[in-house]
């Protein structure tokens, strides 16, 4: 370890981190506090593709490097995910620009680094994993925290401290372009992998940011950053246990504040949220930082202050303590608020302590820190392809196989069409690399090998594969009709690849500012599967997309319905897979297909009088619900054992059931337990998810799934907007999906009311204990 020069006391690590950081502050000046607190984006340039809104706006009139740095530095922003760089090259670029940084201002502190890892560190040549809504398909959280590990790895081998993820907002309106972000439509499905995804990246050393806090995902008419109407009771049930079951259980280290505005109050001057609920009640000690831009957001579009410095007291005093992307209102603004008592510098103080402790924990402010890389990184490892390949593979949904359809037989001619069959892209999300920054920079390169489903199917498929684009994604025009129907006609079976292109802001058909007016796939796509339907070939329907689409015109027609959500860089491999047969697939849905395009906003978490009845004409019942999702070969569901007929209102109840594999080829489902409560003091959703286990077999042999939960995890926010555990009668619907019930486990909840409170118990215990099976054990239910 280097020496402690004499003065720095700061520096030595042997010391108590309180009094460490107390040092720092009480030498500091008011500038010196101030630099800790913002950001630079120091790859922008507003003069290519905006990669976040109104960056052009915001930085095109920037501070230079220098300017910037003289009293230090508190983050630096995307070296990596703004424009394509050679891993080792912007290492070692980042590591000059940290030296730079240390020497120019006076205490030695270094920036903290932080980048995109929605789906993969957003870097060239890193790994596209699917996106989160493929994660939430697969209902497996050991995997995702698989993959979070390896994308923090990745971070950490090029000089990234923190990563800008996950995104824990809950889906309330599929027409919302930012779907494709999300894990699914139900909180605890987002809430166990979300938590999943925290521990994997904190477990690699990269501080994780929960985002977007809180409600953003319900936007009016699903329009991005639209006002958001919602009551504390649906904040409380639906929009709040993802971020406390990421906080609780996977170890969240940041938040990032919402661009929503809540009930007129946005996220970034919200006091009540960012400390009296975020830190106050749920203990949260770590760092909130600022969406892009949110502060100057708060003048510039919602129109709650008229001056930056406004916006910078109001959001400091919210809780908000690092701006990003880039210092704006946290610079000047902020000093001349705090010289003018607009704002207390005990504020400024809270935020740069909060920072600094960060900043310890990662060992930024000890003598011998280095930026320096010691190793070329490799951010594209067999390892990690093989782990973004087994996500895909899991996430693939087959919704429906009509006469057999699936798999493709192998003599059988195939006719491929489609605007997504031949289209490397098809298999990103709006915040993968190639599609969030590479589309600005064509000549580089894609970074990673992405083979499409006309790749993979034409190299395995014995009797050929025919292809016609027929349509594009977006754009109108039927000109590709006539050969896409002349080929179908000669085929045996056709495979029609259709969904969404990702973008930004309006760039493509999903992604962030990429909102839906309805949920007809677009463009000319739906004609295009009528006119392949009218050749009378069998059709598959093959969805590639971002967001659930209205499937109810084709559901009685089509041979096969598969859906799947960008699966990455190795998604035409498990899509050609699932096809040809060597995959059996397992994924589920992470929220319903819709039969009817304008049946929105709606998801499976409503109420009874949400869900169809006799005073409405409206049938909101999905085409495929919640939790869905169908096999080649599938596992029998045996008996339920569950000894309880009362459960604690204090305590757990303890259940199993027997899957069995009597086929000939690996099964692999999802044992899905959804709670009904029959009667509450407030309205309830008729179920909602409480726990669910994935479980692989073999041929011939036997998983006993066991549950046990805590009475906890009945609790909602009742009559008085305190959360509570009541009495009475509940019912655990043991289910292969929110519609689909193979058993029913009425119990009584007795002992008394509770109000458990942040500390209470979030998930479930399961697990699956699997042995060889004979015919004679079977007890089918």
């Amino acid at each position: 370890m280097d020496p402690v020069e004499p003065g720095q006391s700061w520096k030595d690590p042997a010391l108590d981190p309180q009094r460490r950081i107390e040092s720092i502050i009480h030498a500091m000046t008011l500038a010196e506090k101030v630099s800790q607190l913002v950001g630079l984006w120091v790859g922008a340039d507003a003069s290519g593709g905006d990669v976040a809104p109104h960056q052009g706006d915001m930085t095109r009139a920037g501070p230079a490097f220098a300017d910037v740095i003289v009293d230090g530095l508190g983050q630096l922003t995307r070296p990596f995910g703004t424009a394509p760089v050679e891993p080792l090259f912007g290492a070692r670029s980042l590591a000059r620009a940290q030296r730079s940084i240390m020497a120019a201002n006076r205490f030695g502190i270094p920036a903290q680094v932080h980048e995109e890892c929605l789906a993969g560190m957003a870097a060239w040549g890193a790994t596209n994993y699917p996106v989160p809504l493929s994660w939430g398909a697969s209902f497996h959280p050991e995997l995702i925290e698989q993959m979070a590990h390896h994308i923090g790895e990745s971070m950490r081998a090029v000089g990234v401290h923190q990563g800008l993820a996950p995104v824990l907002d809950v889906v309330r309106d599929y027409r919302w372009g930012r779907v494709e972000e999300t894990m699914g439509e139900d909180p605890y499905l987002v809430g166990s992998l979300g938590a999943a995804y925290v521990h994997g990246l904190e477990s690699a050393g990269v501080v994780a940011t929960l985002k977007h806090f809180a409600g953003y995902s319900a936007s009016r008419s699903g329009r991005n950053h639209a006002p958001v109407s919602v009551g504390p009771r649906e904040m409380a049930d639906t929009f709040y246990p993802p971020f406390e079951m990421a906080l609780q259980l996977g170890g969240a280290r940041s938040v990032m504040n919402s661009y929503a505005e809540v009930d007129g109050v946005p996220a970034a001057s919200d006091e009540a949220r960012l400390t009296g609920l975020l830190r106050d009640e749920w203990g949260f000690a770590g760092v909130v930082v600022a969406d892009y831009f949110a502060i100057a957001f708060l003048r510039t579009l919602q129109r709650v202050v008229a001056t930056d410095a406004q916006a910078a007291a109001l959001a400091l005093r919210a809780g908000i303590d690092v701006e990003l992307p880039s210092v704006f209102a946290y610079g000047q603004p902020l000093i001349d608020a705090v010289n003018s008592c607009a704002v207390s510098e005990s504020y400024v103080d809270r935020a740069v302590r909060r920072v600094l402790a960060q900043k310890l924990e990662l060992g930024l402010l000890d003598a011998d820190y280095a930026p320096e890389v010691s190793t070329p990184p490799a951010l594209d490892t067999a390892e990690y392809r093989a782990t973004a390949l087994q996500i895909a593979r899991e996430a693939v949904i087959l919704l429906e196989n009509r006469g057999s359809v699936l798999p493709l037989a192998n003599t059988a001619k195939v006719a491929l069409i489609g605007p997504l069959a031949d289209d490397p892209y098809a298999m990103l999300g709006c915040y993968s690399f190639p599609a969030h920054v590479g589309v600005h920079h064509p000549q580089k390169g894609l970074g990673v090998e992405i083979r499409t489903v006309l790749d993979e199917l034409r190299s395995r498929h014995d009797a050929g594969v025919t292809f016609a684009k027929g349509c594009d994604v977006k754009a109108p025009g039927r000109e590709g009709f006539a050969e896409a129907t002349s080929i179908a006609a000669a085929a045996d079976v056709v495979v029609v690849v259709v969904g969404d292109k990702a973008g930004l802001f309006g760039r493509g058909t999903s992604g962030e500012g990429c909102d839906a007016s309805d949920l007809q796939l677009p463009g000319e796509q739906a004609g295009l599967i009528e006119a392949l339907l009218a050749t009378k070939t069998p059709v598959v329907v093959l969805v590639l997309s971002g967001r659930p689409y209205a499937l109810g015109a084709f559901a009685d027609r089509a041979g096969a319905m598969v859906q799947t959500f960008f699966p990455g860089q190795l998604g035409g491999q498990a899509i050609a897979e699932v096809l040809e047969g060597t995959v059996n697939p397992s994924g589920h849905l992470p929220v319903g297909i819709p039969r009817d395009t304008g049946s929105q906003p709606s998801t499976y978490l409503s109420p009874p009088l949400g869900l169809r009845s006799e005073v409405s004409n409206i049938d909101p019942t999905p085409l495929f619900p919640f939790g869905h999702g169908s096999s080649y070969a599938e596992a029998t569901w045996g008996r339920v054992t569950c000894e309880a007929e009362q459960w604690p209102t204090d305590g757990e109840v303890e259940f199993s059931i027997e899957v069995i594999n009597e086929t000939g080829r690996h099964v692999e489902d999802v044992v899905q337990i959804y709670l009904h409560d029959p009667v509450a003091q407030v309205t309830r959703p008729d179920v909602r998810l409480v726990a669910y286990q994935r479980v692989a077999l073999e041929t011939g042999t036997r998983g006993v799934v066991t549950f046990a939960l805590h009475a906890d995890l009945t609790s909602f926010a009742g009559s008085d907007g305190r959360r509570i555990v009541e009495e009475g009668q509940v019912e655990l619907r043991v289910a292969r999906s929110s519609s689909d019930v193979h058993h029913i486990i009425s119990l009584t909840l007795v002992g008394g009311e509770r109000r458990p409170g942040f500390s209470r118990r979030l998930v479930s215990r399961s697990g699956v204990d699997v042995a060889p099976w004979s015919q004679k054990a079977v007890n089918v239910a």
